[in-house]
């Protein structure tokens, strides 16, 4: 791991991570009370770890992923997925409006797609810079 995702990721965790993964850990305990959906409990608790750390990693398209994951994310995407959407558009707007919290900011915005759709997708690790996600 870079020293620059290292320092991004601390100060991340501290400003918006750590509750932005609460809140994914709870979707993720709520999803694991039925056996029908605990799938969308371990999606919600593989994205709560990433949520937390997310600099020097990414998600991509899991090439198995197929029908089923389209119909989970639909599914996912009506029970907890537009939460979760506005969680990270409600923790970006304070980021935003401090100076020093803006690119942080554009991180929360860039997660909201893999908050609404998290099935057929895998965390790996990023060879790129935070400016190339």
């Amino acid at each position: 791991m870079k020293v620059i995702d290292f320092v991004l990721n601390v100060i991340w965790l501290v400003l918006c991570g750590i509750w932005m993964a609460i809140g994914y850990a709870i979707a993720g305990i709520v999803c694991c009370l039925l056996v029908i959906t605990i799938p969308f409990g371990v999606a919600s608790f593989r994205i709560s770890g990433y949520v937390l750390w997310p600099f020097g990693r990414t998600t991509v398209a899991r090439p198995d992923a197929g029908v089923p994951s389209l119909i989970g994310n639909v599914i996912w995407f009506v029970f907890a997925g537009w939460w979760l959407a506005l969680a990270h558009i409600a923790t970006s707007i304070p980021l935003f409006v401090s100076i020093v919290g803006i690119p942080f900011g554009w991180a929360n915005l860039k997660l909201i797609p893999v908050s609404l759709m998290p099935l057929g997708r895998e965390i790996v690790p990023s060879d790129r810079g935070f400016a190339g996600r």
